[in-house]
């Protein structure tokens, strides 16, 4: 009698077989081939039972069409984290390393209704004055001063000395921050989503823009934490941090994932680097390995059913856009690189509101960094590349890469920086509290 099961099989590492177990989320193993966690979570139907981290129960919406359902529907569902049941009957351990993505805070994003609509209006109209052409020379100055740094050695790892750090550079800029906040603004998003001593990190990142906050209600300028603040909106101190807790953290990782993908994508593909197809790159990027895979916590006002599976209220809710982007139900024209309905940046009302500034300092990083080294390629095998373990990010852990080395021409104060600057055994720069200082460093260049 032929007893071999013709259901799908699970990937390698996975313990779900298909019983009704929930599927894991972390390690190395969905880090290396998600997309095939992703086909095989198919077999539940739209929506798949997994678990983020150990004792972490979500379900995770997988179709395209239901995700859209999810994300638009703010009737049926809350954004706002102190619906969940499990959190809130005591079930997740408090140093749970999804936690400090899923915890409630009082920011537009954990926020609903009316008083969502009020913190969501001073963001997108805060970013609406942010001007295109100095944002661009921005992000075109602060990838000429990371270049410097390494342009005369030959080598680099674009992930760690290069994607890591624009946003975080571009970001202190665009909200204003000083030397003596900036380098602590630094220190805290990279340890939060590092792992480098993420508590010690977040009562970094809060102390230091609570100082911004502060200095900002005495000296106001021409940036968006002095924009948010003059919002009719009238945020007070509390809120004023959170935002930008969410806008700088949220902002930055998300961003160095999309300028990291696309640069592995164009050191992999010829046809993109060869024909200097940036923007394409993006688009597919965006659709096939997009930089925030997985997040959009939603919970069930009530008990309900929802594509077919009954939920439960307070049930954690998250949305995969990489498999809803990846939906062999979508015809092959929504697959065209040039098509923008992608998921990657969420939808409905909590959609990304800075998409535009974000595919502007991506487009500006890639195209400087590809003129100044135009025969960069990747100094590794693409089989050899890892990817940084978690349910949220798609990440890599390090891209190195090779060039023609520059005659240096960087400033002296630049190089001084770049050489004192601490490294790791993979000669990358440190995401520790001993780093801080990157942010000095680069205006005394910029001043220079």
């Amino acid at each position: 009698m032929n007893t071999e099961s013709t259901g799908p099989v699970p990937p390698p590492g996975c313990p779900a077989h298909g019983t009704g177990e929930r599927v894991p989320m972390y390690g190395p193993e969905f880090a290396t081939d998600p997309q095939a966690y992703y086909d095989y979570m198919r077999h539940f139907g739209p929506t798949a039972p997994v678990e983020l981290a150990p004792g972490v129960e979500a379900t995770l919406v997988t179709d395209y069409s239901a995700a859209l359902q999810l994300l638009q529907n703010s009737g049926a569902f809350r954004k706002d984290s102190r619906h969940w049941r499990d959190f809130g009957e005591g079930r997740i351990s408090p140093d749970s390393p999804v936690l400090p993505l899923l915890a409630y805070r009082p920011n537009c994003m954990f926020s609903d209704g009316a008083e969502h609509m009020r913190l969501r209006q001073a963001v997108t109209d805060s970013f609406a004055r942010v001007d295109s052409y100095w944002l661009g020379q921005i992000t075109e100055r602060v990838s000429n001063y990371l270049i410097a740094q390494f342009s005369s050695r030959g080598s680099v790892d674009l992930l760690n000395d290069y994607a890591k750090l624009l946003p975080l550079f571009v970001f202190n800029e665009l909200f204003g921050c000083p030397a003596e906040i900036g380098d602590r603004v630094m220190f805290g998003i990279s340890g939060i989503f590092d792992g480098v001593n993420a508590e010690k990190a977040n009562e970094v990142l809060v102390h230091a823009v609570s100082e911004l906050v502060a200095l900002k209600r005495s000296r106001p300028g021409d940036d968006v934490t002095s924009w948010l603040m003059e919002h009719q909106a009238r945020l007070t101190n509390e809120e004023m941090a959170h935002q930008l807790v969410l806008l700088l953290g949220a902002g930055a990782e998300p961003l160095r994932n999309l300028i990291a993908n696309t640069l592995h994508l164009l050191l992999t593909e010829d046809r993109y680097a060869a024909g200097g197809l940036i923007d394409e790159a993006i688009d597919t990027t965006l659709w096939k390995n997009p930089p925030m895979s997985n997040y959009a916590p939603h919970y069930p006002v009530a008990d309900m059913e929802f594509a077919g599976q009954k939920l439960k209220a307070g049930d954690l809710m998250l949305v995969s856009f990489a498999a809803a982007n990846s939906d062999p139900a979508l015809s092959a024209s929504r697959h065209a690189p040039s098509n923008r309905s992608h998921l990657a940046w969420s939808a409905g009302p909590h959609a990304c509101p800075a998409k535009d500034p974000a595919r502007l300092i991506t487009v500006a990083a890639i195209e400087n960094l590809l003129n100044k080294l135009p025969d960069v390629e990747l100094a590794v095998p693409e089989d050899s590349l890892t990817w940084r373990p978690g349910p949220f990010n798609r990440a890599l852990a390090v891209l190195p890469a090779r060039f023609t080395p520059a005659r240096a021409t960087q400033r002296p104060e630049a190089q001084q920086g770049a050489d004192s600057a601490p490294r790791d055994d993979q000669g990358t720069a440190q995401g520790k509290q001993d780093r801080t200082g990157l942010w000095s460093s680069f205006l005394s260049w910029w001043k220079a």
